[in-house]
């Protein structure tokens, strides 16, 4: 893996952006990731985390890896690639299968066997799995085994998460990719890679809740004792925000994102009474004064909407208020002024902004929230790679081979071969 180049590519709804990490040597004779590149372009075609106009996304996607390219001085021959939206189901699953060798030992062929029947188990008409996530094993009466290889018994049972993508969406963004002539080294869960980048171990160990705020939805991803207990997305996100503003202010979009940027906020008290902003001066075509004060409370109420869409989540699964590590909130989103604040209030814990956690010389790369997921996707692809990571487990390809390999192998060919 020395000197590899490791490449986290995010298609999102509002920007593409990619991370590149180099793997160098460290004096510990070890390696480690450092980030040596990064590039982000708008987002044309792709809408709600899905590709909208096939062509669009695919001349975003090219520009992006050109720009990374020019920046870092190689080429980019393969990335992580992030896939979202509504498209994308998470649901539990139970495998179980029997130890017939005569020692009655258990060995890593069998974590694969049981895993690979929860993957069957939960196999839905029309998805594809992406990854198959163990959260504990059972060995005969014996519940809550982290890792049963070498440990005696008869009936091996794993609990396991289980994601999977509509078909025809992982396809478009797998096509998208390939049309670019990279190759995909993996589709990875979103809000996975977004926990990669911005969480430590200890906190997801202690209890954590990730809300990465998108343009157009916005994943959430909770772990405990260093596992995911849940995951979902919503259709919902930045751009709601602006649009709010476009109704109620009766201006353009683009006034209203940038008047979003510049003095947006969630927070009313923030601005004294009767302070006003001109909308000519972000490009309104005539003059007129605004209280900053009322477009706060727009911006606030929807994104107390956001989060009562998670705080819903936590009630469902019993960690409402029960997570020591608190919120932690990343994405373009995470950005907008005032929104910690919010966060605590509804959700009463603790929250923070989460910036990519990554060695690299770019000190906007590792400072902006909105490369979180890029950073994520490369790091996740790191750690698959490194030579003792397991093939089970936490392992972000566990359960034996990945979707990517069952299925992208077939259409790169087919693709390639109206290539010129």
């Amino acid at each position: 893996m020395k000197e590899r180049l490791i490449s986290g590519l995010d298609i999102g709804s509002s920007a593409v952006r990619i991370a590149v990490g180099q793997v160098l040597p460290t004096p510990e004779r070890q390696t480690k990731l450092s980030f040596i590149g990064a590039a982000e372009v708008k987002s044309e075609g792709v809408s709600k985390g899905g590709i909208s106009s096939f062509e669009e996304a695919v001349s975003s996607i090219t520009a992006c890896l050109d720009q990374a390219e020019r920046m870092v001085g190689l080429p980019i021959n393969e990335v992580y690639v992030g896939v979202g939206g509504s498209q994308i189901t998470v649901q539990d699953a139970k495998g179980i299968v029997g130890v017939s060798r005569s020692d009655q030992t258990i060995r890593r062929e069998d974590i694969v066997r049981v895993l690979e029947a929860a993957r069957t188990y939960a196999q839905t008409p029309n998805y594809d799995i992406l990854h198959v996530l163990p959260r504990h094993f059972s060995v005969d009466n014996q519940k809550d085994i982290k890792d049963p290889v070498g440990m005696q018994g008869i009936r091996l049972e794993a609990d396991a998460k289980i994601i999977q993508g509509l078909s025809n969406h992982l396809r478009n963004v797998t096509k998208a990719v390939f049309r670019t002539n990279v190759d995909i080294s993996e589709l990875v869960y979103l809000p996975l890679a977004s926990a990669e980048a911005v969480t430590t171990k200890r906190q997801r160990e202690l209890g954590v809740c990730i809300i990465s705020l998108g343009a157009s939805t916005t994943g959430m991803a909770v772990y405990e004792d260093n596992e995911l207990v849940h995951a979902a997305t919503f259709l919902m996100g930045a751009d709601h925000v602006t649009s709010d503003l476009v109704y109620t202010l009766r201006t353009s979009f683009e006034v209203a994102e940038r008047l979003k940027r510049a003095k947006g906020n969630a927070l009313p008290a923030s601005f004294e009474k009767g302070e006003t902003v001109d909308l000519k001066d972000y490009g309104a075509e005539n003059s007129e004064q605004v209280q900053l004060g009322f477009i706060a409370e727009v911006i606030e109420a929807r994104v107390e909407e956001i989060f009562e869409r998670v705080e819903a989540e936590l009630k469902k699964i019993d960690r409402s208020g029960m997570l020591p590590a608190g919120i932690v909130l990343t994405g373009g989103g995470a950005k907008l002024g005032g929104i910690i604040e919010v966060a605590r209030n509804v959700f009463h814990l603790p929250a923070a902004i989460g910036t990519p956690h990554a060695d690299s010389s770019i000190p906007e790369l590792v400072q902006d929230p909105s490369f979180s997921t890029a950073v994520g996707l490369a790091l996740w692809g790191y750690e698959a790679e490194r030579p003792d990571a397991q093939s089970y487990g936490s392992a972000p390809k566990a359960g034996g081979e990945s979707w990517t390999n069952k299925v992208t192998d077939p259409l790169k060919k087919i693709f390639k071969s109206f290539m010129p």
